[in-house]
């Protein structure tokens, strides 16, 4: 079954040039385009799609303010958001981020990395680019006081320490059993139970806390 999609961004070239292109891969189905968040916001509303393709700088309703609308804590059934940008060092990428996306990509991503960040965000996974995001958030968990750094509910084991690092380095699950030398299925269950101790939504917020708490860039090894 196809993975339908909603692409919003303001350019006219660039949100029909995205179509194209999401349309154009397997398993995808672009349903609706806006020029706007509002219009994004009403139309996932409405359409119900499985992935929202935001830009981050949109008028009426900019990206940021359309994924919490779509995404946020409160949102009773979330939709999956990715945010593309056309800055890698965008502060409104972060802000997104924390508002519920599951990940972002840059406009030159091309259709490849553009179609796994769609599959992965409408299975629940995250696509973080490991050139862009990990630069990204290490800068802002340096520099962004407002944001406690959160303790988990209970403590981390060992692999879940691992885990976590492999996570907030842009790892995909497949590649951290790779890495680990472990099953994907446990790979899955330490995914789960960081993420329940850490108190986080998903992988992108699960790397944020690795960053914020100083635990992203250690070695995984031993």
């Amino acid at each position: 079954m196809s993975v339908r999609v909603l692409v919003a961004d303001d350019q006219e070239l660039v949100r029909t040039g995205l179509a194209m292109i999401l349309d154009a891969q397997p398993g995808i189905d672009v349903v609706a385009t806006a020029a706007d968040g509002l219009e994004a916001v009403r139309l996932a509303e409405r359409l119900r799609p499985d992935v929202c393709l935001l830009d981050v700088r949109m008028p009426v309703l900019d990206g940021i303010a359309a994924t919490r609308q779509l995404a946020g804590p409160g949102v009773a059934q979330p939709t999956a958001v990715v945010v593309i940008t056309t800055f890698d060092l965008d502060e409104y990428v972060y802000g997104a981020l924390r508002a519920g996306a599951r990940g972002f990509l840059l406009k030159d991503a091309g259709p490849a990395l553009l179609s796994q960040a769609v599959h992965a965000a409408a299975r629940g996974d995250a696509l973080i680019a490991p050139s862009v995001t990990t630069r990204l958030l290490s800068a802002f968990a340096r520099h962004d006081p407002a944001h406690p750094r959160r303790q988990p509910l209970e403590p981390l084991t060992d692999r879940e320490e691992q885990v976590l690092r492999e996570l907030a380095a842009g790892r995909t699950n497949t590649e951290i059993a790779a890495d680990l030398f472990i099953s994907l299925s446990t790979v899955k269950t330490h995914v789960g139970s960081l993420m329940t101790k850490i108190g986080v939504r998903n992988r992108v917020e699960a790397a944020i806390w690795a960053y914020e708490t100083g635990r992203a860039g250690r070695s995984t090894k031993g």
